[in-house]
């Protein structure tokens, strides 16, 4: 058995963000739990508590407190970690933008929930795409090891492009699911993610000013910069999932293509509904029916190269959103018609909308999706509703 052939451990999603936590040596852990991110502080506050894990707990009362006290922390130089959900997140909507101006490589784990009015617990993305333009690099997971690996790769990536980074998983398939996942050793942890050593840092010994008013000409130009640090967030991710791959044996690339040589339909999804789909194209494939898969693992900064490059070859694409951006559709969707849209003999691109607030995204919600895609030569609308009585889908 090599290093990286550890031992499994049967845990839930939740823990296998707080074990990531652990082996990337978090100094700053903030939190304010929310339903169902909880399991993530509460096994980390256990683990501070019993010496597997030195670090400080910062138990606030919000999460807008908590996102700041990460930010007050990375300011002076410290690692720091929160997780939340739904609500939670659009709490914190501020200090997004905060720690992404400032700069700030603090890492989020956020349990995809659905929004209200009206409540809901369950599985949704929304909550988290609705704040993709704040800055942040945003990580989709299908299962709880891709959620372990992603998380320490995540702390690598935002501190070599001093950007904050969201992972997001699904409520409950992912959060509250039991299933084996390997624990990396700490000194191949260490070896993969070195301290954080920041060029600048708050600090009385050597002061600064950090965040202050700026004219517009120095507004413009700090915008640039995060820009262009967005875009070479792509290559370190890429980066950082090649030597992941190397020392622990497990890679998960940014965009998974699947089948894409000969696809004349490719899928496009992300999340768990990847493992589903990634089932029923099998079964397609065994039938002589070229349908292929892409699963979007990166999507801020949008891997528009990668999208290309799987999606340019097909004659139709199917994307299928467990979100919605209301008045324009399927939030996924609309990124891959941006990225195609200067593509030569573009694949048609239909978009799918369902899954939303918990509801099962099974076998034969994929074959409905593939078959309509097979049959239709074009879109009948611009998003199409699945899982929903006929009668509701105008």
């Amino acid at each position: 058995m090599g290093p990286h052939r550890k031992p499994m451990k049967v845990i839930e999603g939740t823990h296998a963000i707080s074990y990531a936590v652990q082996r990337s040596r978090t100094a700053v852990i903030a939190a304010y739990p929310i339903t169902p991110s909880s399991g993530v502080v509460e096994l980390l506050a256990e683990m501070c508590a019993d010496g597997r894990l030195s670090s400080r707990f910062i138990a606030v009362e919000s999460e807008h407190s908590a996102l700041a006290a990460c930010a007050g922390a990375s300011q002076v130089g410290l690692r720091a970690f929160t997780a939340t959900s739904s609500h939670g997140l659009a709490y914190m909507h501020e200090m997004l933008h905060w720690c992404a101006g400032a700069r700030l490589p603090v890492v989020l784990a956020n349990v995809n929930r659905a929004l209200g009015a009206p409540w809901n617990i369950f599985v949704d993305q929304t909550d988290s795409l609705s704040q993709r333009d704040t800055g942040w690099i945003q990580y989709y997971c299908e299962d709880s090891q891709e959620v372990l690996d992603t998380i320490i790769q995540a702390f690598r990536v935002a501190e070599g492009s001093l950007l904050p980074a969201m992972v997001c998983l699904d409520a409950f398939f992912l959060s509250h699911t039991s299933e084996p996942v390997s624990i990396p050793d700490q000194d191949l942890v260490d070896r993969f993610l070195p301290p954080y050593t920041p060029a600048y840092a708050l600090s009385v010994d050597d002061p600064r000013a950090f965040g202050g008013m700026v004219a517009a000409e120095g507004y413009l130009e700090l915008r640039a910069r995060i820009e262009h640090s967005m875009r070479r967030a792509q290559q370190l991710a890429a980066e950082a999932a090649r030597e992941y791959g190397a020392i622990f044996g497990r890679s998960h690339p940014l965009v998974e293509m699947l089948h894409l040589d000969d696809a004349e339909i490719v899928l496009v999804t992300s999340g768990t509904v990847a493992g589903t789909a990634r089932t029923v194209i099998e079964e397609y494939r065994a039938q002589g029916i070229h349908v292929g898969m892409a699963k979007i693992h990166l999507f801020r900064p949008f891997p528009f190269d990668l999208v290309r490059i799987a999606l340019g070859r097909a004659r139709k694409v199917a994307v299928f959103d467990r979100n919605i951006s209301f008045g324009c559709g399927g939030i996924m969707a609309s990124e891959i018609r941006a990225a195609l849209c200067n593509i030569r003999k573009a694949p048609t691109v239909f978009s799918f909308v369902g899954g939303l607030g918990g509801c099962d995204v099974t076998p034969d919600t994929i074959r409905e999706v593939v078959e309509y895609t097979r049959r239709c030569d074009a879109p009948e609308q611009d998003t199409m509703w699945v899982g929903l009585p006929e009668e509701s889908r105008q």
